[in-house]
């Protein structure tokens, strides 16, 4: 029988980096998971034992990567891919689940991402140090959000000095100008009628280019980022307060309520009224 503790993050409101769900699991032989497609960033450590990860790389090439004790693998969002514990060794891993606006940028500075999921540290030290920082977030779900998302920063950070693929960051201050302005206007207009082209536009950049730069700083278009904006927001007023889905539905920028719960559902894989019961403050 596996042995597993998890726990979900309860908080929505961090943009620069948002915890999902944390936990840890030993595993039985071949207990695996996958083919799956995951919406987050996902990081695990392996503590013990041994295991197999399957992933698509950017060319949509399957590789396959053996990994034991001290090595960590990530999972990029939208990215197939399927892991799996040795029958022998069976693995023992903590794992962490995040994204926000800076997340893919830290990762990339860890050399991390799509054609490299494989994290190995510089040194033993390195890594028993990050895994504690793992273990330090599983075991402290009853800590206050904002607790939990400095610590969150804290691995990030002993994630990139630690990582034996750790890139040098270079200056990219006039491009986190115009991503943090487009940021700052989606979260002060996401309930109305918002396009890519009024960003872009306030921006005063071509739409093409800033849909690009979007992409390659956040990890996801604007649209996409627009949308998980309302979603997030119309799930802290559903458990926080007694307004009806109806009502939060248009304050979020979702005047067809039917095209909300769809959008819902799709995200957070329940109806929003069966959300609501599970997770209703």
């Amino acid at each position: 029988m596996d042995t597993l503790s998890f726990s979900i993050f309860p908080n929505d409101n961090f943009l620069d980096l948002r915890l999902y769900q944390y936990g840890w699991e030993q595993c039985a032989p071949l207990h695996s998971f996958g083919p799956s497609v995951r919406n987050h960033y996902l990081f695990h450590y392996i503590i013990s034992g041994r295991g197999v990860l399957d992933s698509h790389d950017t060319e949509d090439v399957s590789r396959r990567y053996h990994l034991g004790p001290d090595q960590g693998f990530l999972i990029c969002p939208g990215q197939i891919n399927t892991y799996i514990a040795d029958e022998r060794q069976p693995w023992k891993y903590v794992w962490l689940e995040f994204d926000g606006l800076r997340a893919a940028e830290y990762l990339g500075s860890a050399g991390l991402g799509l054609n490299q999921p494989v994290y190995r540290p510089r040194t033993p030290a390195h890594g028993e140090s990050l895994r504690d920082k793992m273990l330090y977030i599983a075991g402290h779900s009853e800590a206050s959000a904002l607790h939990l998302v400095g610590h969150l920063c804290l691995f990030l950070d002993e994630l990139i000095q630690s990582s034996s693929t750790r890139r040098e960051s270079r200056s990219s201050q006039l491009k986190d100008f115009y991503i943090q302005e487009a940021v700052t206007y989606i979260q002060q207009n996401y309930h109305r009628d918002l396009t890519v082209e009024e960003i872009a536009d306030v921006c005063k950049l071509n739409r093409s280019y800033f849909s690009r730069l979007f992409k390659e700083t956040v990890g996801s278009t604007p649209q996409e980022f627009l949308i998980r904006l309302r979603l997030s927001n119309a799930a802290e007023l559903m458990r926080t307060t007694a307004d009806t889905i109806g009502d939060i539905a248009l304050h979020c920028g979702y005047p067809n309520q039917l095209h909300f719960s769809q959008a819902f559902k799709k995200h957070y894989g329940l109806p929003p009224r069966e959300w609501r019961k599970q997770y209703r403050s």
